[in-house]
C-alpha cells in the first residue's frame, strides 16, 4: 500500500500519472521523521479521500477521467495560475502616498450634500432635543438605518436623547444591546458591511477605550486593505467630555480622544451648538451612505440640556433646525474681532463666547472659531481666522498631552502662520469626583487670563 503511513508520494501514482507535490503533506512527513509532529496529527500525513491525490484516484477508478486527462488538467490549471500571476504583476502599482491612501476616506461632497433632507422643526431646541429630532427624521429617510446601544430603546438613553425613537421606528431598528462596547461596535461593523446604516451609541467616552480596536483594527482598516471593495459605514455616537455636574468621575467625565485622532480615515465630529449637532449628524449619515464613511460623533454631556449662554433665562444656547448644510471639515466663526482669535470646540465654544463678551467690555475684540470637526480639521477656516488677527489662543478642553491643541498648533505651523500662538488646556489627569474636577479642567478664568496676556503682545510684521 503506497499510502500506508508513507504520505503522498511525489511520483508514479496510478497508471504512471505524476502526482503534484503536496507541500503540507511533505512538511508533515518531514516533521514526522524528526518526531516533531504530535501523534494525534500524524493521520493527516495520509492522502485520504478528501486530498488532491484521493480525488485523482477516485476519478480514474470511476472512469471519469483518464490518467492523461488528469495530467492535462494539472497543466491547464498551472497555465491559468501563471496567466493570472502575470496579469497581476502588470497592474498599476501603488507608487505614491496618494494612491495608497485613496481608499481611506473617499470624499464626494456634492453627492453627500444631495442626500441631505431639510429638517422640519422651527422652535428652538436644546442639544439633546436637536439630536433626538434629527435621529427621528433620519430613521424616516433611511429605511436601512438602525440605532442601538445600552439603554437607548426602552429607556431612551441616560439623558433622554433617544427617547421615543423605538416607538417611532420599531424594535427591529431601535434596540437595546448588551452592556459591552466591543459587542456594540462589532454589531455595527457587521451591519455596515451587510449594507445597513448603523448608528451605535457608546454610553460614555471612557467606555470606548476597551473597544477602540473595533474602529482602529476593523472599521477604518477594512476599506483600506480591500482597496475600497468593502466598507464599514457607521456613525458612532459618544457622550463625552467633562463638566457634567452632580454625576461624574473618570468614567462619566472623560476628555481623552487621542486614541481616535490618529486613526486614518476616521471622521471626528464635535458639535457644540444644537443646530450644528443636527446639521453635522445629517452630514455624517449621508457620508456613510454615499462614501462608506466611518464617523465618531462626540456629544458634550454638559451641553445636552443647556439653554442659556450668558445670563439665566436668555435662551442663548437654544437653536432651531439648521437651514444650511455643514460639510465635513468646515468650521464656524463667531464675531469679527481683530485683536485675537479663540480657536476651540465642544464645551470650549460656550466658554470662549462667554469670555469674548468679557473681553469686549475690557476693550479687547476677539473672534471665536468653532472647529466643529476634529478630523479632518477645517484647515482653510483655521488659517483664515488666524491670519485675520495674527494672535491665536487655542482653547482645548482635552488633556495637554495628546490633546486637540497639539494638532491645531501643528496645522498652523504647517500652513505658514507667522503670528503668535498660545494655548490653554486641561491638565494631564483623570477627572476626579465632585468639585475637585474643577482643579484639572480648563476654566473660563484661565481662558480669560491667557487671552488678556496674548492680546497685549506686540505682533512682529
Amino acid at each position: 500500500d503506497r499510502h500506508g503511513g508513507g504520505g503522498t508520494r511525489a511520483a508514479a501514482p496510478e497508471a504512471g500519472v505524476p502526482a503534484p507535490v503536496d507541500r503540507p503533506a511533505d512538511g508533515a512527513r518531514r516533521l514526522g521523521r524528526r518526531g516533531g509532529l504530535p501523534q494525534h496529527l500524524r493521520h493527516r500525513r495520509r492522502a485520504g479521500p478528501g486530498s488532491v491525490a484521493g480525488h485523482r484516484r477516485t476519478l480514474i477508478a470511476a472512469g471519469v477521467l483518464t490518467p492523461a486527462e488528469v495530467l492535462d488538467r494539472y497543466e491547464a490549471k498551472r497555465a491559468e495560475v501563471q496567466r493570472l500571476a502575470t496579469e497581476a504583476s502588470e497592474r498599476p502599482q501603488l507608487d505614491s502616498a496618494k494612491a495608497v491612501m485613496a481608499p481611506l476616506a473617499p470624499r464626494r461632497p456634492a453627492q453627500v450634500e444631495a442626500r441631505i433632507d431639510k429638517l422640519t422643526w422651527t422652535e428652538p431646541q436644546t442639544f439633546a432635543q436637536s439630536v433626538n429630532r434629527t435621529l427621528a427624521q433620519l430613521l424616516d429617510q433611511y429605511p436601512s438605518l438602525c440605532v442601538f446601544g445600552e439603554d437607548v430603546a426602552r429607556k431612551g438613553g441616560v439623558y433622554g436623547v433617544t427617547r421615543g425613537l423605538q416607538k417611532r421606528a420599531g424594535a427591529g431598528r431601535v434596540f437595546d444591546t448588551l452592556l459591552d462596547e466591543q459587542s456594540i461596535l462589532g454589531l455595527g461593523l457587521g451591519l455596515g458591511v451587510s449594507g445597513l446604516l448603523p448608528i451605535p451609541e457608546i454610553q460614555y467616552l471612557a467606555y470606548l477605550h476597551n473597544a477602540a480596536d473595533q474602529l482602529r483594527g476593523e472599521g477604518a482598516s477594512l476599506p483600506f486593505f480591500s482597496n475600497g471593495q468593502y466598507r464599514n459605514p457607521m456613525v458612532v455616537r459618544i457622550a463625552g467630555y467633562g463638566y457634567q455636574k452632580g454625576f461624574g468621575g473618570h468614567f462619566h467625565n472623560d476628555n481623552a480622544i487621542a486614541a481616535l485622532r490618529d486613526i486614518p480615515g476616521l471622521v471626528i465630529a464635535s458639535p457644540s451648538r444644537p443646530d450644528d449637532a443636527a446639521a453635522m449628524l445629517r452630514t455624517c449619515v449621508a457620508a456613510a451612505d454615499v462614501d462608506g464613511t466611518l464617523s465618531v460623533f462626540l456629544e458634550p454631556i454638559a451641553l445636552y440640556h443647556t439653554r442659556d449662554l450668558h445670563d439665566d433665562g436668555d435662551g442663548g444656547w437654544l437653536a432651531p433646525a439648521p437651514s444650511e448644510h455643514v460639510p465635513i471639515g468646515r468650521g464656524r466663526t463667531y464675531g469679527d474681532g481683530t485683536d485675537l482669535t479663540l480657536v476651540t470646540f465642544g464645551n470650549g465654544v460656550r466658554m470662549s463666547l462667554r469670555v469674548a463678551r468679557r473681553l469686549a467690555a475690557e476693550g479687547v475684540a476677539a473672534r471665536v472659531l468653532d472647529l466643529r470637526w476634529l478630523a479632518p480639521l477645517p484647515l482653510d477656516d483655521l488659517l483664515r481666522e488666524a491670519a485675520a488677527t495674527g494672535r491665536v489662543l487655542v482653547v482645548d478642553e482635552t488633556r495637554r498631552t495628546g490633546g486637540v491643541s497639539e494638532g491645531v498648533i501643528a496645522a498652523l505651523s504647517d500652513g505658514g502662520f507667522t503670528g503668535i500662538v498660545q494655548r490653554v488646556a486641561s491638565e494631564d489627569s483623570f477627572i476626579p469626583l465632585g468639585e475637585a474636577a474643577r482643579t484639572v479642567l480648563l476654566s473660563e478664568e484661565s481662558i480669560h487670563d491667557a487671552a488678556i496676556s496674548l492680546a497685549a503682545q506686540q505682533l512682529h510684521i
